[in-house]
């Protein structure tokens, strides 16, 4: 039954027979994947390998027929997306899906609101305690936009921002809801290096300033390799590999799935 500790397994988040199809098409096929507590576990393959949809399976944004999801022990597998937001489960999106029109600031507090206890009257009056929640909560969205450097866009319309701003104010968002996991899908696509660079020290921060495990989908090879612990490999819905970069780089059946779009970028991760 959701909701129910069903082990006391060591890992953060477990992922068991996981089977996910749209029609006829099988997304994701039978899929077994643990994250431990102190972690990044890059996830990685071809497009329409399935990583997405993982993600997605895991948030409940798509229904999964078959297999189960634990977190920290619980059956999380048929909560709804909210519920999976408060038990600390936080994620990004490949297409940014900020509130365009508002400000960097609006976004992150729009975030927190998983987090809030006041009700519409204690907000209506905006008194005593409803104001010092607020005040509590917006001293978290400054610390999070001084940690992310985003000071100087703090009160722009995100609409306006730049692509590489508007994925950090993303990840911003992810860190309001005080996440005990952080799951990005491709936080890094359509960066220049500059820009990746930057991100890539915001997550290595994260992982080890704030002591939050992650799991990143990106296709940046020689990035991936650089900052990940271990390495899931999809293609086709299935896990054909895992384990660390070191091994996955020169694993045949991974290479295999590579050859062609990206064979110069697995090329370069095995270069470095």
């Amino acid at each position: 039954m959701s909701g129910q500790g069903l082990n006391s397994s060591p890992y953060k988040l477990v992922v068991q027979d996981l089977s996910l199809s749209f029609g006829g098409l099988q997304a994701l096929k039978d899929i077994n994947i643990e994250v431990k507590e102190k972690e990044i576990l890059a996830i990685i393959g071809p497009n329409g390998a399935g990583k997405t949809s993982l993600i997605n399976a895991i948030t409940r944004f798509y229904h999964p027929q078959r297999g189960v999801i634990l977190f920290n022990g619980v059956d999380i597998t048929k909560l709804p997306p909210y519920r999976i937001a408060k038990l600390g489960i936080a994620r990004t999106f490949q297409n940014v899906a900020l509130y365009s029109g508002l400000s960097t600031i609006d976004n992150l507090m729009a975030a927190r609101h998983v987090l809030m206890k006041g009700n519409f009257f204690t907000g209506g009056i905006y008194l005593g305690w409803g104001q010092r929640e607020e005040v509590t909560h917006r001293k978290a969205v400054e610390e999070i936009i001084d940690f992310l450097e985003i000071q100087v866009i703090r009160k722009q319309i995100v609409a306006n921002l730049p692509y590489g701003l508007r994925k950090r104010v993303d990840l911003g968002r992810a860190l309001a809801l005080e996440p005990k996991i952080l799951l990005l899908d491709e936080p890094m696509a359509g960066m220049n290096v500059e820009e990746k660079e930057d991100m890539a020290r915001f997550i290595l921060d994260v992982y080890e300033n704030r002591k939050i495990p992650v799991v990143l989908v990106d296709h940046d090879m020689a990035l991936v390799m650089d900052i990940a612990d271990r390495v899931v490999v999809l293609d086709f819905g299935i896990k054909i590999a895992e384990g660390p970069p070191s091994e996955i780089v020169n694993n045949p059946r991974v290479i295999s799935a590579y050859l062609g779009v990206a064979e110069k970028d697995f090329t370069n991760a095995r270069k470095n």
